[in-house]
């Protein structure tokens, strides 16, 4: 399909984004080779089923497949659409299968995501697309560039700043809670304005990563799409990393590292694969790795048997870009330093490279996962 034909610069709506988006249904289904005897049309008048084109496709076995397909310009998470779909057996023998689909000029990640959780399937009008008919086809494809110029993000969640608002939320110790704006101001550090909260939490809403819990605030939905998506924008190079090498070892090394604490006043924690090392038991790593507050360089060249070096060390400090990596840390604090918290961690090794993605796995199936799943926010569905 010659895309021009149907697409210009200006953002297609109502009938005219129909059309558009029924050409392009109509080339997806051309797709599949044994397919024949389909046809797309707008929902017949005698269908009043709240969705706007149909597909029928006939299928072997005397089943007759019907794609419901909902039209939506700038498609919301937070608002899903709802389309009763039931499948029944015809007069004549057989049985109709219904498959709701979602269609638009652009359909996002998250709403991808949103459209597999609720068995929905998609196209948009650059032809990706994830059709599946159970039983008898599954289509799809990814890559293709928007035919429109993707909605630009309400919110920034690769600065510093959303990030102390993403870290209060999705730190194992504030799961379950229930919160007011002014809550999560409060919980930041270092501080954020309330207006850059009041920005994030609209954004959170707008993907369905948040809901609004009548009279009692709002309340974490959905950990895991928050922390993927999150985890893309997260930039870790933006630490500042120096290499290290120390003679010491075990409980020596934990011993020397942990009077950093009292110095630092709180701005030093194990990180990366030696915060998994004690959230993630069976991820190892031969090196130590720390943050450290940025003011507090010096003191490592304080420690006695630490060298700095360009090659081979075993000791890595990052010092952030920003101070609130140190939100939520975890440890007994006796003995050795606290370990970043375990969102922090994740983030940290699934972009620090080497098997970093490996270990963040093993923390999110051992640690996170289960936790959110007796908070009874994340379902079964794998």
């Amino acid at each position: 399909m010659n895309k021009s034909n149907i697409v210009n610069e200006d953002r297609l709506s109502g009938p005219e984004l129909e059309t558009a988006l029924a050409e392009r249904l109509r080339e997806l289904l051309g797709k599949v080779a044994w397919l024949s005897g389909w046809k797309v049309e707008r929902n017949p008048a005698s269908y009043d089923r709240g969705f706007d084109l149909l597909a029928t496709l006939p299928l072997p076995n005397k089943v007759e497949a019907e794609l419901w397909v909902e039209c939506k310009a700038e498609p919301r998470p937070s608002r899903f659409p709802s389309v009763a779909v039931t499948n029944e057996f015809k007069p004549e023998g057989g049985r109709r299968a219904r498959v709701p689909v979602l269609a638009a000029p652009y359909i996002s990640p998250r709403m991808a995501e949103i459209c597999w959780s609720h068995n929905w399937s998609w196209f948009d009008l650059a032809g990706n697309c994830r059709l599946s008919v159970p039983g008898a086809f599954y289509l799809e494809a990814s890559g293709n560039e928007p035919v429109h110029g993707r909605p630009a993000p309400s919110a920034n969640l690769s600065s510093a700043e959303s990030a102390r608002i993403l870290r209060v939320i999705l730190t194992p110790d504030n799961i379950g809670m229930k919160w007011t704006q002014r809550d999560i101001q409060r919980h930041c550090a270092p501080a954020v304005s309330l207006g850059l909260v009041n920005k994030v939490v609209r954004y959170l809403r707008e993907q369905a990563f948040f809901e609004e819990i009548e009279d009692e605030g709002l309340r974490l939905r959905d950990p895991l799409g928050l922390l993927k998506a999150w985890c893309e924008a997260y930039r870790f190079d933006r630490h500042w990393r120096r290499t290290y090498f120390t003679l010491l070892q075990g409980r020596k090394l934990q011993e020397l590292l942990a009077q950093l604490e009292s110095v630092t006043g709180g701005h030093a924690a194990y990180a990366v694969f030696s915060a998994a090392g004690f959230q993630a038991p069976h991820v190892r790593q031969a090196k130590t790795w720390l943050y450290l507050g940025s003011n507090y360089e010096h003191e490592i060249g304080k420690l006695p048997d630490v060298k700095e070096v360009d090659t081979g060390e075993n000791l890595v400090v990052y010092f952030p870009e920003d101070d609130g990596v140190f939100y939520g840390q975890e440890g007994d604090h006796h003995g050795r330093l606290p370990s970043t918290n375990p969102i922090q961690t994740y983030l940290d090794l699934f972009h620090c490279g080497g098997r970093g993605q490996e270990a963040a796995e093993a923390l999110l199936e051992q640690k996170l996962k289960p936790l959110w799943k007796a908070h009874g926010l994340i379902s079964e569905k794998p």
